[in-house]
């Protein structure tokens, strides 16, 4: 295969970048020199479109251990302990092969936690899918839901969160964005900068196939009409080699064997060997004759680009390497001795004998590729005014349909395929609160965790949306009584060339910069997935947010569950904000207006006051007003405990639809044993309170007269994704 400008551009390198490459080398490099350009300077590897931005996100704070730069986010949580967790995006993998495009994206993000020391003990999701009429996005669902299942339970890690989201934006690229929290000693945390010149550099783990090859970089491109023919490049998984690979590596952990150490994700023992070595300043060698390979005849090229999963790279201490391979053989894992250290500041692959790529490793980070892209700002859409917007179905009926619509319905089928409390230290699973909370073996402490975004708000303003993502997390975590302390985030856009995306991209991060600040939420690991477009036509803005909370006692968590015969209190300013919301595209078929505002001061007082309330016990039962309003929320809490509620007249300055389904943000629903008291202190605190009726019984009876019974709603609650996966409701 010779080597020229049109091969570059078909692995993805422009001709400028081309260019360069000559120039580093000073002259044609091998097919293998090729292929190391092209997947570390693709989109995925080396974020040349997206970096510029991404250091506007505020990343420090007294208890960040480890920002952004290494595998994966490190925040102190007390006790000696650490949390170690980061959000990464299966997305092009999962259109092609949903099972195993899923699958994969849990064990690469499970193998970004361990492999700096940290024993997983929760992954979440965060899921996009495209019109729920089309067969294909029920194939894509089922494979996406049963690959996450089948790979989480297998290696015996928890999933206790997520969220599932349908539009038809997403129909020829669905979002598959898997997150990982592990638990190490803040003390002992590895990471992957190699170091000493001569040790050896170790593979450990799977052995090396076809599999994955240029995965990095058809990632790094928009879909086509082809996108089908592209399965080779998706990898596949093998759970129960993960988990030996855990505990393998967890194991020789806790010896001082390891000097540096990193797992073979996107772009494989390319990445993984060019990272770590340029990161210490030193050079490294490989002799591809020692790297286990599960098929024959495979060449230099092949080996470096494979992405056949549940691998590592490790540079050991020379004189622990027999000790180190007697565990690796004890777990029935290879263990090989491909290369070691150099001086050289080169990375040198041999193959039979020949030097198939010798490249200065500086310039191949330093030089790489970084766009300031142009950028049009998205326009503002006007602010819609309630009562203009006629509300055709009244209170009852649109409840009813909004419960059962899909983005709003029970996901216990869903849920039901994944092991959430394997482990047994989850104390709220899936569905019985407004974030997850998983409690630290041997102690009171716990952590919150969630997952958040609201793409319709991002396509209508990117920097409101990518603020409200931000808050979103902050405000689930706050619900549950947690203390929140920072975020990972996965930024789902389409082509980056084109002004306008890279306009919301760049927005999106103003908006997340600015919540950060305000919350003290800082930023600490992330991705960036763009070209997620197919024949043109982009996603929405996807700035999919992970938050991560302590506890110091979970047994003071509160769920969404509402208990009866309790005052139910609204917290938060309500206005009646309809544009962009559920019940303006299900109800009146509209899909426009502003985006409700995001204040961050009110964020954060309401907040800090829910909090503190929920903690002192004085609230027990607590929900976040999102999607749907305020009527979704309590419906939500009511269905979640089996007891209804009445409830009383709304403002008479707000129409009643707006009232109820407008989707003002800071605001949470409380259940308390005295509304009065609550109120009073609420209001000594600068927090908007309101006393919105009365739990208990087994209808929920509306402010407008209309009753429901908590029976018919769960019935059509839950019948979308039954009644979906087995093909007997077409339409949403």
């Amino acid at each position: 295969m010779e080597v020229n400008q049109a091969l570059a551009r078909s692995f993805g390198l422009n001709a400028e970048e081309y260019s360069r490459v000559l120039d580093i080398m000073g002259r044609t490099p091998t097919l293998t020199e090729l292929g190391v350009f092209s997947v570390m300077w693709s989109e995925h590897c080396s974020y040349k479109s997206s970096r510029v931005w991404l250091k506007q996100l505020p990343t420090t704070a007294p208890w960040v251990i480890h920002g952004p730069g290494e595998n994966a986010g490190v925040v102190d949580i007390g006790d000696g302990l650490a949390a170690i967790f980061k959000m990464e995006s299966h997305n092009h993998p999962s259109f092609i092969e949903p099972y195993q495009g899923a699958a994969t994206g849990v064990g690469g993000i499970l193998r970004d936690v361990f492999t700096m020391g940290a024993r997983p003990v929760a992954n979440l999701n965060a899921l996009r899918f495209g019109n729920p009429s089309l067969p294909r996005t029920r194939r894509i669902v089922d494979g996406v839901v049963r690959g996450i299942g089948g790979y989480g339970n297998c290696v015996g890690v928890p999933t206790v969160g997520g969220e599932i989201n349908f539009h038809p934006a997403y129909d020829g690229n669905p979002l598959v964005n898997a997150m990982t929290v592990g638990i190490a000693s803040k003390d002992k945390i590895f990471l992957s900068a190699a170091a000493g010149i001569g040790n050896p550099v170790v593979y450990v783990g799977s052995k090396t196939g076809r599999d994955g090859i240029h995965g990095a970089t058809m990632a790094s491109a928009e879909f086509g009409a082809d996108s089908e023919e592209k399965r080779p490049t998706v990898q596949v998984g093998d759970p129960f080699i993960e988990k030996l690979l855990i505990e393998a590596c967890l194991e020789l952990m806790a010896t001082d064997a390891i000097v540096a150490i990193q797992d073979m994700g996107a772009a494989g023992l390319t990445s993984s060997s060019v990272e770590m070595a340029g990161k210490g300043g030193v050079g490294i060698e490989i002799d591809i004759d020692q790297v286990p390979a599960r098929e024959t005849g495979m060449t230099a090229y092949e080996f470096m680009l494979s992405e056949s999963q549940e691998r590592m790279l490790i540079i050991l201490r020379p004189d622990r390497e027999e000790m180190a391979r007697a565990i690796f053989d004890k777990w029935e894992l290879d263990f090989a001795v491909i290369g070691h250290l150099t001086d050289t500041g080169r990375i040198v692959v041999r193959h039979h004998g020949i030097v198939e790529a010798d490249i200065p490793l500086a310039p191949l980070g330093d030089q790489a590729p970084l766009y300031t892209r142009p950028t049009t700002e998205t326009p503002k859409q006007e602010k819609l005014n309630p009562a203009r917007i006629e509300d055709r179905f009244g209170l009852t009926r649109a409840l009813e349909h909004l419960v059962a619509c899909p983005d709003l319905c029970s996901r216990s089928w869903v849920w039901d395929q994944y092991d959430s409390t394997v482990g047994g230290q989850t104390v709220k699973r899936p569905g019985a609160a407004d974030a997850a909370i998983v409690k630290l073996e041997g102690l009171r402490r716990g952590l919150a965790l969630t997952t958040d975004c609201t793409p319709r708000y991002c396509l209508a303003d990117p920097e409101m949306g990518g603020a409200q993502a931000v808050a979103e997390a902050w405000r689930n975590l706050t619900a549950v009584g947690a203390r929140p302390l920072a975020i990972t985030d996965n930024m789902n856009f389409g082509n980056p060339e084109k002004p306008e995306i890279m306009g919301q991209f760049a927005a999106a991060i103003r908006g997340m910069a600015a919540a950060c600040e305000a919350l003290d939420f800082p930023v600490v690991s992330g991705n960036v997935s763009l070209y997620n477009e197919t024949e043109g036509r982009a996603i929405l803005p996807t700035p999919a947010i992970g938050g991560l909370g302590v506890l110091d006692d979970v047994s003071k968590a509160v769920g969404l569950a509402l208990p009866p015969w309790l005052d139910i209190v609204l917290i938060g300013a309500t206005k009646g904000w309809l544009g962009q919301s559920l019940w303006l595209r299900e109800i009146a078929g509209r899909e426009d207006g502003a985006p409700p505002p995001v204040d961050l001061t009110a964020e954060r007082t309401n907040g800090d006051f829910v909090r503190t309330h929920i903690l002192n016990g004085t609230i027990r039962a607590c929900h976040d007003v999102s999607d749907g309003g305020i009527l979704i929320a309590i419906a939500e809490m009511a269905m979640a405990s089996g007891f209804g509620a009445r409830l009383s007249a709304h403002p008479r300055d707000i129409p009643g639809h707006a009232f109820w389904f407008g989707e003002d943000q800071a605001r949470y629903i409380v259940a308390v044993p005295d509304s009065v008291a609550l109120i009073r202190l609420a209001e000594t605190a600068g927090v908007p309170a309101v006393r919105l009726g009365t739990s208990g019984g087994q209808d929920l009876t509306l402010p407008d007269g209309g009753t429901i019974s908590l029976a018919a709603l769960k019935t059509a609650h839950e019948r979308f994704f039954p009644s979906w996966m087995d093909g007997s409701e077409q339409e949403p």
